[in-house]
């Protein structure tokens, strides 16, 4: 069996991954411009894996300025199959108190449309199946690995995708509330749609630091706040990955979830019609299809 190649994107407070061996930073450009840092590649486990901070190493791009594609871009060159996305949410239930674990199954978009979160256009049409943006393989790995370095975990729930930097308003914090979602972050959802378009599976460890502004009995969301509960609970992320990582390499099998094929009737421009400079920079993730 092959060596599974895995990646995980770090939010607020992960900027590393302990116990890597063999490590190595590659820099990588992309059709789509430069990442969000140099990728960090190693072993753990028997996984090959490779990281990438989200907002750089520093943190030093808003939401709205993470260069989605190229992430997502650079992980599908080195191999990657699994990304497991770890970020600070915001809690919109009472149930999921700060400092719980949540492995949402579904996300809502309230972003301005400034983000670029697909890779067809300039001259190829593809639709990808989106009803299930979390690959369910992965998060039952995710919730089972959470469990089992004793945390508090939430499997399932609805993370809602805002625009950002801001934090919500109390009305809008009161109306996400009434629509049912469960969480509440800034990235998440971009780099679903690229994943799937990519064919990679992708789950979410979400770290709940506050409860947005909506409850009575708890301050409103601050930097200080988040900061402090992502401290507290970043050794505890990194004891999920490792555990996940561990239940991945001993599945030993190849990817049968539907992520691995999501591209397999998507593309609908004849293959005659592509441009040579798209399909040359498409090449890792449609190269397979129009050959």
């Amino acid at each position: 069996m092959k060596q599974p190649v895995i990646g995980v994107i770090g939010g607020s407070g992960l900027y590393e991954i302990e116990g890597l061996a063999d490590v190595q930073e590659k820099v990588i450009e992309t059709p789509f411009g430069a990442p969000s840092d140099a990728y960090i590649t190693g072993t753990l486990s028997g996984a090959k894996m490779v990281f990438l901070p989200r907002h750089g190493r520093g943190h030093r791009y808003l939401p709205s300025e993470v260069n989605y594609r190229a992430n997502i871009y650079g992980l599908k060159t080195l191999g990657v199959e699994q990304i497991i996305s770890v970020s600070a949410v915001g809690s919109m239930k009472e149930e999921i108190v700060p400092g719980h674990i949540v492995i949402p199954d579904q996300f809502f978009d309230r972003t301005q449309g400034k983000r670029a979160s697909t890779f067809f256009g300039n001259g190829v049409v593809g639709h990808v199946q989106f009803a299930d943006p979390i690959c369910n393989d992965l998060a039952v790995i995710l919730a089972d690995s959470a469990a089992a370095v004793g945390a508090t975990v939430h499997k399932g729930g609805t993370y809602v995708c805002i625009e950002g930097p801001n934090f919500s308003t109390r009305a809008e914090s009161n109306i996400f509330r009434s629509w049912g979602v469960d969480i509440i972050g800034m990235t998440n959802l971009p780099e679903s749609r690229l994943a799937r378009e990519a064919e990679i599976c992708y789950g979410t460890i979400a770290l709940a630091t506050d409860y947005d502004c909506w409850h009575d009995g708890h301050d409103d969301v601050s930097v200080e706040a988040v900061i402090a509960v992502i401290q507290q609970n970043i050794a505890v992320a990194r004891d999920i990955i490792k555990t996940a990582v561990e239940k991945i390499v001993a599945q030993r099998s190849e990817r049968f979830c539907a992520c691995a094929k999501a591209l397999e009737f998507a593309i609908m421009t004849e293959k005659c019609l592509i441009p040579e400079e798209t399909r040359q920079a498409l090449e890792p993730i449609i190269g397979k299809y129009l050959s």
